[in-house]
């Protein structure tokens, strides 16, 4: 398991748009992928669950990798956030 804090710099957070992107990324990979913010935990493979976060710009998320690909699906993961999800 590997841990990652990262800033979401979208301008309008974790909308339907850049949350779908960050799930069809997440769903690339074995390991399970969840996220945990101010007050809970969201799993990156359900958009449903990456919008009930309410995540906006300048909310820092820690990304949990667990399971065979985890380096891969960090690096993919980080990468896309970092790259706007689409935006």
């Amino acid at each position: 398991m590997i841990n990652q804090k990262i800033m979401i710099n979208n301008p309008s957070g974790l909308h339907l748009r850049p949350a779908g992107n960050l799930c069809n990324e997440a769903m690339k990979y074995q390991s399970a992928i969840t996220f945990e913010y101010d007050g809970g935990t969201a799993n990156a493979k359900s958009v449903l669950s990456v919008l009930g976060a309410c995540i906006k710009c300048g909310d820092e998320i820690e990304l949990i990798c667990d399971g065979a690909d985890e380096q891969e699906a960090m690096k993919a993961l980080t990468d896309a956030i970092s790259g706007g999800l689409g935006e």
